[in-house]
C-alpha cells in the first residue's frame, strides 16, 4: 500500500485528519477524560513532530493516526505508576525545563482504519512511532496499551486477562500481540491510566443507557464496569491499562 507520513510539522490541521478515524473508533465516554481534553491541544501544539497521520496516495484517505510524546523519565519499568495514559501526559508538561533531557517515548494512541485491522498494518505503525523515538536519541518506548479485546470480558480482572495466550504463547489480545511480536515487553497492569467522570445525565447520553439506581454498570466498550452513584449524581469510569516497553 502507498501511503505517505504526515507529521504535525506538515500541517496545521493534523487534528482534523486525525479525528477521521479516531472519533468514530472510540466509544463516546472515551472522548471525557479530564487529563486527556486538558493537554490535548497543548501536546500537537508542543510536540508536533511526535503526532502524525498515514495518509494513502491517490485517495488521500487516512489510514492511520499515532500520537505519542517524550518524558523527562528514566526509572524502572516496575515503578511505572498506576496512573498510565493519565500520569504520562501530566509528566509530558510538568517536566519542561530545558534543562533536563528526554530519556523516554510514551504512546499515547494508535489508531488504524477499520478495514486494515487484521491485515498487518498496525504493525507498520507501531515501528514508524519507534522510529520518531529512536531518532531523537531516546531510550525506550513505553505504551499504556488499551487490550482491544478486554471490552469482551469485562468482568474479568486485567490481572488475569494479560496472562491469557493462543497455543502459539502469544498474548491472547490482538494488540498486545502486535507489541510482543515487536520485541515488547509486558510490565504489569497500571489500574488507573484513565479516568473519567461525568453526572448520571451525561453517562446516559454517553452511553445510550438508562441507569435508575447506584451500582455497577456494563457498558458497550468498557473495559471494566462503570460506577454510578445516583445520590451524587455521579459516574465513574476508572479504566485498566497494560505497561508494555520497547528498547529503541
Amino acid at each position: 500500500m502507498d501511503y505517505r507520513i504526515v507529521t504535525g510539522r506538515d500541517t496545521a490541521n493534523l487534528k482534523d485528519l486525525q479525528d477521521e478515524i479516531v472519533v468514530p473508533a472510540w466509544p463516546e465516554f472515551m472522548m471525557h477524560d479530564g487529563c486527556v481534553n486538558k493537554y490535548w491541544n497543548e501536546l500537537h501544539r508542543r510536540y508536533a513532530e511526535y503526532q502524525f497521520v498515514l495518509r494513502e496516495e491517490g485517495s488521500q484517505r487516512v489510514l492511520a493516526v499515532g500520537n505519542s510524546m517524550p518524558l523527562v523519565w528514566d526509572g524502572d519499568l516496575e515503578d511505572l505508576p498506576d496512573e498510565g495514559l493519565d500520569w504520562a501526559l501530566k509528566s509530558c508538561f510538568e517536566n519542561l525545563t530545558h534543562e533536563k533531557k528526554h530519556h523516554t517515548q510514551c504512546a499515547f494512541q494508535i489508531v488504524v482504519a477499520p478495514d486494515l485491522l487484521g491485515t498487518g498494518f498496525s504493525y507498520e505503525v507501531v515501528k514508524l512511532m519507534m522510529n520518531i523515538g529512536r531518532e531523537r536519541g531516546l531510550d525506550r518506548l513505553i505504551a499504556p496499551v488499551r487490550p482491544n479485546m478486554k471490552s469482551r470480558y469485562p468482568l474479568t480482572p486485567m490481572e488475569s486477562y494479560i496472562g491469557w495466550q493462543r497455543e502459539d504463547g502469544l498474548p491472547f489480545d490482538g494488540w498486545m500481540r502486535v507489541h510482543t511480536r515487536l520485541g515488547a515487553e509486558t510490565v504489569k497492569v497500571c489500574s488507573k491510566s484513565m479516568l473519567i467522570e461525568g453526572t448520571v445525565a451525561d453517562w446516559q447520553k454517553w452511553t445510550g443507557m438508562k441507569f435508575f439506581e447506584s451500582g455497577q454498570y456494563i457498558v458497550p466498550g468498557a473495559l471494566v464496569p462503570i460506577e454510578i452513584d445516583s445520590e451524587a449524581d455521579k459516574g465513574t469510569y476508572i479504566e485498566p491499562n497494560v505497561w508494555m516497553a520497547h528498547r529503541l
